[in-house]
């Protein structure tokens, strides 16, 4: 690797960063705004080039834009996204981390603390690397954007800063080359015999996102007189029914290309099971199907999450509500979904209403500049790479995006074991220290590669 990076300053930054406590809430009155402003100080102090050299702007409570001009105007620009906020840590947690969640401890080869792999590390990695960049005297031809949200955590979001930052592009008449975001990854796989390689995973399609209500009214009363259902027995019939019904899974395209570089990678001899179960590739559907996490690739989830009745013991509800989540496939809809729950339940006295959501972003092409950059990128970067196209099960903010380009990446250049690739809202957040100036690289490469 021939990039210069600054360790130092990235893991130190990296550390103040985290010491931020920009969780944010949907009630904004929570949100305490002045994290999200010592948040900027820190960049400040730590990449004044940035903000002398760029033009920097503040859009909505604490939106960041960084506009670094290209010398041609005619070509696009490329987009750099990232958020700001991390999800809360409950109190009652605290305890079991080994590090303070907002301590920003650099210990035992690790960096510590709430946004350290979702998403704080790959938004300080941005800064960085323009920030040397700059000391460099580089000069892009093409213009480069840093665009930061503070809201993304919230996902089902009518207020979402990416929503305010994406829509004030548009109106600019700004149009973007690419967007890259968080969403993918370079995690470490190494499971002796079977595979040695890390596989650098860029969504390039994303699940929409759609929560439903189901509502069961009734005469309410006494509970000593009993209906033969009440409104939660009526509802919980419908919950049974969903759960029963879930949709088939299938092999997907976005699968099938997953498991093709997959099956290539294996080591030998196992490699000649994988190449038996290319071919043997429809038995895989009904084992694959029936393991959670693989079934996400496969399928629309559905799962409900919320219920509500009577608010006493004694008292037969009125109303009783559920509250489910669905994970929308490329190619379905919102309203495809809702119909299909209706016609599960198989109950016209269970209301059915979406309360929020988006359809899937469409799948972004692999034979672009912007793909293509990350693949060379990732395979010279990291020396047991292989480079999986995806598709991204959580929402990002990319997908606000797809107002103003057709292609959008998700992926984060952190070559990490894959159980802190999995450790995003979870106790004991942490990035690897050897990951970091890798990572830093990548977006000096990425840069200059399509600037």
């Amino acid at each position: 690797m021939n990039e210069y990076v600054n360790v130092e300053r990235y893991q130190q930054t990296l550390s103040k960063v985290i010491q931020c406590k920009t969780v944010s809430h949907l009630d904004e009155t929570e949100t305490d705004w002045g994290e999200f402003e010592k948040l900027h100080k820190v960049f400040e102090e730590a990449y004044p080039l940035i903000h002398s050299k760029l033009k920097k702007e503040i859009i909505g409570k604490a939106g960041l834009v960084f506009t670094w001009e290209g010398t041609n105007p005619d070509l696009k620009p490329i987009a750099l996204i990232g958020h700001q906020d991390v999800v809360p840590v409950p109190e009652e947690t605290y305890g079991d981390w080994t590090h303070d969640p907002f301590s920003g401890d650099i210990a035992d080869g690790y960096l510590w603390g709430r946004g350290a792999v979702d998403m704080k590390d790959h938004v300080v990695a941005v800064m960085e690397s323009v920030e040397t960049l700059l000391e460099e005297g580089y000069v892009p031809e093409r213009t480069v954007m840093i665009l930061f949200g503070y809201n993304e955590e919230l996902v089902n979001n009518e207020d979402a800063a990416a929503i305010l930052i994406a829509n004030t592009m548009k109106e600019r008449g700004i149009r973007f080359e690419s967007v890259l975001d968080e969403g993918g990854g370079v995690p470490k796989l190494r499971i002796p015999g079977v595979i040695q390689k890390d596989l650098a995973v860029v969504g390039i399609a994303e699940k929409g996102y759609a929560d439903f209500r189901l509502t069961v009214e009734a005469t309410g009363g006494h509970s000593s007189t009993p209906p033969a259902h009440t409104a939660v027995g009526i509802l919980a019939r419908a919950i049974t029914r969903i759960e029963n019904n879930m949709y088939k899974a299938e092999m997907t395209p976005q699968l099938n290309m997953v498991l093709d570089k997959l099956f290539d990678s294996l080591d030998f001899p196992t490699s000649i099971l994988g190449k038996g179960l290319s071919i043997a590739r429809p038995l895989l559907r009904p084992i694959l199907g029936a393991i959670p996490a693989a079934a996400s690739f496969m399928r629309t989830s559905m799962s409900v999450n919320m219920v509500s009745g009577s608010p006493q013991a004694n008292v037969l509800p009125q109303v009783a509500t559920a509250t489910m989540n669905t994970r929308i496939m490329p190619g379905q809809t919102i309203e495809e979904v809702k119909h299909y729950l209706e016609k599960v339940i198989k109950d016209k006295r269970v209301k059915v209403e979406c309360i929020g959501g988006s359809d899937p972003a469409p799948m972004s092409a692999t034979d672009t500049p912007s793909f293509k950059a990350i693949d060379e990128i990732s395979t010279e970067l990291f020396e047991k790479s292989v480079t999986v196209p995806f598709q991204v099960m959580g929402a990002t903010d990319a997908r606000h995006y797809r107002i103003v380009t057709d292609q959008l990446y998700r992926y984060s250049p952190f070559n990490i074991p894959a159980n802190i690739f999995l450790l995003f809202h979870q106790t004991d957040e942490r990035m690897t220290l050897e990951s970091m100036e890798k990572a830093v690289a990548f977006f000096k490469m990425y840069i200059k590669k399509l600037t």
